[in-house]
């Protein structure tokens, strides 16, 4: 058996690149953490915004709150001075409870 005799060229083997060669894929850190700044900054604004729009309805459904507690008294009361009109000494519109305290009509009777 004959032996082949391996020898390296002349000058050597040329260098194995062994590290990673990515590009880099998306935003810095830098920039996405400004983004999120921002981001959040617009978030606030918007949630203030709307708090304020809120706040400024809130009179108007209050109002119609009150009148749709008015018209349920007059109704409530109609009713009751029906049903109640054979009782002698009945008041019609005078409140059952002992108290003084505004006690706003059950909207489910």
């Amino acid at each position: 058996m004959s032996m082949i005799k391996l020898s390296s060229p002349k000058g050597g083997y040329p260098e194995i690149k062994w590290s990673r060669n990515l590009p880099r894929r998306g935003p810095s850190g830098l920039m996405t953490i400004l983004g999120g700044v921002q981001s959040n900054k617009e978030r606030r604004r918007l949630r203030k915004e709307q708090l304020n729009a809120r706040l400024s309805l809130l009179p108007l459904v209050q109002a119609e709150e009150d009148r749709r507690i008015l018209r349920a008294m007059k109704a409530f009361e109609a009713e009751e001075a029906l049903i109640m009109k054979d009782v002698p000494g009945w008041k019609v519109g005078e409140s059952v409870y002992h108290t003084d305290k505004w006690v706003p009509p059950n909207p489910a009777q």
